[in-house]
């Protein structure tokens, strides 16, 4: 047997095994960032439970000025929803599924590019006793195999996980500075 040969045999048996780890990992994902900020959850409601005032501090929106959006359905509610598309942050969809006015927003995520994804995103407002508000934002979905294979390479937390930062930083500025 060639040296070649072995070289061939031992990258295929490398690669197989990388593909059965990648296929022992978990079905689903999830990431989640929470901020304390100093407004109340009536002030933030706007920014959060309704797409356009998401947009103001959507940090996917502030990567691509020359993103294309468009609004379809219920200016604010349940069936509001947003599409995109951007050379730099993908082309999808965000549609409100769910609401608990002042409190909570569920929302469908769906990517087709870079690659195809079917997310759920969601916002909670939990309002403290000294008139501040704890905001989380978490999604959270499948992983199919390609999704996992990806994830033994990038960290999906550290990578969504601090645009998520960047977001709620955002949101802190509009809802401390009185723009909300």
């Amino acid at each position: 047997m060639s040296k070649f040969s072995i070289v061939l045999i031992c990258l295929a048996a490398a690669v197989l095994l990388l593909m059965a780890y990648a296929s022992t990992r978990p079905g689903e994902f999830s990431v989640e960032r929470r901020l304390r900020i100093a407004a109340p959850a009536d002030r933030l409601w706007p920014l959060v439970g309704e797409l356009r005032g998401f947009n103001r501090w959507n940090p996917y929106e502030r990567k691509d000025p020359l993103i294309k959006g468009r609004y379809d359905g219920a200016a604010a509610g349940i069936g509001s929803r947003y599409a995109w598309e951007s050379d730099k942050v993908g082309t999808g969809s965000l549609e409100i599924t769910g609401q608990q006015p002042g409190r909570a927003v569920q929302m469908k995520l769906e990517f087709v590019k870079p690659f195809e994804a079917h997310n759920q995103a969601e916002f909670a407002l939990r309002p403290t006793a000294d008139g501040a508000t704890e905001v989380s934002w978490r999604m959270h979905g499948p992983a199919n195999f390609m999704h996992k294979l990806m994830g033994l390479f990038m960290d999906m937390d550290k990578l969504v996980g601090s645009d998520f930062e960047d977001g709620l930083q955002n949101l802190r500025q509009i809802a401390e500075g009185g723009q909300g």
